[in-house]
């Protein structure tokens, strides 16, 4: 029987499939609330948007621990 000369990659295995699960649920929370509560004046809800889009975790959790603190002060929500 033939052999391969390197390993088949299987399916993500339990921890590493529920770590990227969660990333990619927190990615599209921060996207939708984004797009559905940033103020539409000036350019701010278009660029957090794009940062969001462009740069998926990292964009995310930027926008989580900086963007989305300062708007609840200033807005409420």
């Amino acid at each position: 029987m033939f052999r391969l000369p390197f390993p088949i990659p299987l399916p993500l295995p339990g921890p590493a499939m529920l770590i990227s699960l969660a990333a990619t649920i927190f990615w599209l929370w921060m996207l939708t609330d984004c797009a559905s509560n940033e103020p539409s004046e000036g350019n701010d809800k278009l660029t957090w948007t794009l940062i969001i889009l462009f740069l998926p975790l990292l964009g995310a959790v930027i926008y989580y621990f900086f963007r989305r603190p300062e708007r609840i002060k200033a807005v409420g929500h």
